[in-house]
């Protein structure tokens, strides 16, 4: 290889027959491509066929670091999973922090592709270039904690990281996750599914081999850069993590309530980031060579605490939050609280518990369930239907149940572990008007109202709605932060939050395929890495010279990439669409009158579609794969169903 950063080595596994095999790419391939969502793309356009059951065999499941894993740049603690997903039929990719991705890449591998269907449980032990199939019929069933511990006994390393399906993955759960460390998740999409479809119930992994990293010299002022500042530059990750912003965000209206149906949460403060850290919270955790700690740890223990009068909870005495499973980020505290219009904070934090538990996302199983409240509220479900399962707004020991039946599939739980599209369509009479998901994905916790660029972004991401290959419009409403980023390529005025403006689509534009390469490269979305940065660093490893523009076309062939397979798959621009609800204009509070109409969103998303070099029907036009660099990676695949 003359390709710093990467082995030269992809491991392949087929469960179905036992083969395993190593591929050796180009270094081109590398290059290009780097790791992560462009790799996963890649690998699924040519070696799925098209049209294959996302839970059958042909399904692939890949584990994709990119060449950053391994070398200690801060930030870089992360790495890809990807497969079709079961949830959208779309291409499924996710990232996870943690210490997985570093100790994989140091078993000598660049990324592991799975094929196949083991006819019995199974794990993969990895480890210094070596690698085999084990049985794992007594890990089956157990809960996440339980199967890592189990498997650093039973291989005698306490060092040894694992990446598991959980309970839910087991039962095939569309929104089952990957969970890694059991408290890191490859959260969306459904990659937990597929993985228990094929049978392998973990992914045990040990590395000892020095990254091959070219010039540690070129990385260094980057690094350096990173230390002097990251006190002040995160010093909103460091004080609080992602918790800290939920207050704000509810004065807005920007806080999603009772299903994205109303314009403030009275009882925000009650599942606050601020009440946590005064409560139940007892540390913080970090990922690979991160020294911010943003992650939230808390604990309950029964009858250790006094009841706190700041907290409302009717669990008091009841229940046991295990700090292994860390604590709720942002994303959780919004969708299995505000979202549901639970206002217990201990009942947030143990259904966060939970979801680390048995292995789900815990937005998608936050919005089935809040959707499935309100459908409840309009009388479109009867005890009938749900087999006695009636939750209400706010009913804190229904979201515990409800997460319980799902990740189990018992009663009612079958039905809703199918995501609440499909669970809209089994209860007809219109009950699709109020599920709020793009190709089959709920939404995250990010009001398009507020972001209307991200709004665009949430139709328009290859996984259905997803707020991190996106665009959050309320960062470049003032001067300075990212748009002296942006400024590196091209250079932009302020803009408010809910324009948008063609002009915006042009900066929305350049920093999504910053957000892309980012999940190639694998670095962490929080960090204050700027384009001149990461490509410094980039360049550091590689030992290839890259520029700004050339680690923004890194993020532009992955979209592009993910755009070929979903085609492919059958989606098409009339799939590129945003919920009505999300489109209508509240009728109070701070974001009253505001509107995304149907004739703004389609020039936005259409103009982009251009700035992509896509035809009007969003199809990657010849020129522009040419212009990418694409055509010989691409040659001899079929990119039609």
């Amino acid at each position: 290889m003359t390709v710093g950063g990467a082995w030269g080595k992809l491991l392949h596994v087929d469960l179905s027959d036992g083969r395993t095999w190593i591929e050796r790419p180009s270094d081109d391939f590398y290059l290009k491509l780097l790791g992560g969502r462009a790799l996963v793309a890649y690998l699924l356009l040519r070696d799925m066929p098209a049209g294959a059951d996302p839970l059958g065999p042909d399904n692939l499941l890949i584990f994709a670091p990119g060449v950053l894993q391994g070398s200690n740049l801060p930030g870089s603690g992360r790495h890809g999973v990807g497969a079709k997903s079961p949830l959208t039929g779309a291409i499924a990719s996710s990232e996870a922090g943690g210490w997985w991705g570093h100790e994989f890449k140091r078993t000598g591998f660049d990324a592991l592709i799975v094929h196949g269907k083991a006819e019995k449980p199974v794990y993969l032990w990895i480890h210094d270039g070596e690698f085999e199939i084990c049985p794992a019929d007594q890990l089956w069933g157990k809960d996440t904690v339980d199967v890592e511990w189990a498997l650093q006994d039973e291989l005698d390393d306490k060092k040894i990281r694992v990446a598991q399906c959980g309970v839910a993955g087991e039962n095939e759960v569309l929104f089952a996750c990957v969970i890694h460390d059991f408290n890191r998740a490859a959260g969306r999409g459904g990659l937990g599914a597929v993985m228990g479809s094929k049978y392998l119930k973990a992914v045990a992994v040990r590395g000892t081999l020095k990254a091959p990293v070219a010039d540690r010299e070129r990385m260094a002022p980057v690094m350096k850069q990173f230390a002097d500042t990251y006190e002040e530059d995160m010093s909103w990750a460091i004080k609080w993590g992602t918790p800290g912003g939920l207050i704000g965000l509810n004065k807005t209206s920007a806080l999603p309530t009772r299903n994205f149906m109303d314009p403030h949460f009275d009882d925000a403060k009650s599942i606050s980031g601020q009440l946590m850290h005064s409560t139940i919270l007892i540390g913080r955790d970090n990922c690979m060579v991160c020294p911010v700690n943003c992650k939230q740890v808390v604990e309950y223990e029964v009858g250790e605490y006094p009841e706190n009068p700041a907290m409302k909870s009717e669990f008091y005495g009841k229940l046991k939050i295990d700090k292994a499973y860390g604590g709720p980020e942002y994303e959780s505290l919004g969708s299995l609280g505000s979202a549901c219009g639970v206002n217990d904070l201990l009942a947030v934090s143990k259904a966060n518990e939970l979801t680390a538990r048995w292995g789900l996302d815990s937005i998608s199983v936050g919005m089935t369930i809040a959707y499935v409240m309100e459908c409840v509220d309009r009388g479109l479900l009867s005890a009938e239907q749900t087999q006695g399962f009636l939750p209400s707004w706010g009913d804190a020991q229904g979201l515990l149940d409800g997460i319980d039946m799902i990740a189990h599939r018992r009663g009612f739980g079958d039905i809703m572990a199918q995501g609440s599209k499909w669970l809209a369509e089994w209860i007809g009479n219109g009950a699709d008007a109020y599920t709020v998901e793009v190709k089959g994905q709920e939404l995250p916790m990010h009001e398009p109202r507020l972001k209307n660029a991200l709004g665009v972004g949430y139709a328009v991401a290859p996984v259905g709605a997803d707020h991190m290959m996106n665009f959050h419009d309320t960062g470049y409403s003032q001067p300075g932060g990212a748009l002296d980023r942006v400024a590196e390529v091209q250079v932009f005025e302020p803009m408010p939050a809910n324009e948008l403006s063609l002009r915006k689509m042009e900066l929305f534009f350049h920093e999504v395929n910053w957000a892309h390469a980012q999940d190639c490269a694998l670095t962490c979305h929080f960090y204050s890495y700027n384009y001149g940065q990461l490509a410094q660093a980039l360049s550091g490893v590689t030992g290839h010279d890259y520029s700004p523009l050339d680690l923004l076309t890194v993020g532009e062939r992955a979209q592009t990439l993910c755009r070929l397979f979903n085609n492919r798959e059958g989606f098409s621009v009339q799939d590129d669409r945003l919920p009505r609800r999300v489109m209508k204009a509240f009728e109070e509070g701070p974001l009253q009158g505001i509107e995304i109409t149907d004739e703004a969103f389609a020039a936005a998303r259409d103009y982009w579609y251009g700035l992509m070099g896509w035809t009007d029907n969003g199809i990657p036009t010849e020129e522009r794969l040419q212009q990418l660099g694409l055509v010989e990676l691409l040659q001899d695949m079929k990119l039609s169903a």
